[in-house]
């Protein structure tokens, strides 16, 4: 980071933060175009390691593109607050960032699939535990991004 200033190393910080936003965005690699992807995400942090949870379709570019290219790179902000000033060059923004790379699979266990579903749910709507029929969860990919790296930053 080429700030080091503005790099937030306090976990319970960085965590206080990914638990409040609502958005990840995943950059995929596409045979030299990126696609980037805004989607609503779930989390698990376990033993100092993050994983992040979303759904889409059982079709369309994200879903091939986790199956053919799973490394991604994602991102989290918020807290965005314009700083004003009087000339153009003068203004800033406070705002808090993630920004990290990692691996995405497809989960396919019926136990895991709820378990990622219920995360999702409960960082969406703060309630823990849902049921799912069974053409539910046949219909619906659910990806799961484990964190290689991951850093976050402030201003």
């Amino acid at each position: 980071m080429r700030r080091s200033d503005r790099e937030i190393t306090d976990s319970s910080a960085i965590e206080s933060f990914i638990a409040k936003e609502q958005i990840i965005r995943i950059a995929f690699y596409d045979d030299g175009d990126i696609y980037i992807v805004p989607v609503n995400y779930g989390y698990i942090r376990e033993n100092g390691k993050y994983l992040f949870c979303f759904h889409g379709s059982r079709a369309g570019r994200k879903f091939e593109l986790a199956k053919a290219s799973p490394k991604v790179g994602f991102e989290i902000d918020g807290k965005y607050e314009l700083l004003e000033a009087e000339t153009a060059c003068d203004f800033s923004a406070k705002f808090q960032s993630v920004i990290g790379t990692g691996t995405i699979s497809l989960v396919e266990d019926k136990t895991e699939k709820i378990l990622a579903l219920n995360c999702l749910m409960k960082q969406t709507t703060n309630k823990p535990v849902w049921e799912y029929k069974d053409e539910m969860l046949n219909g619906v990919a659910v990806f799961r991004l484990d964190v290689d790296k991951m850093s976050c930053k402030a201003k």
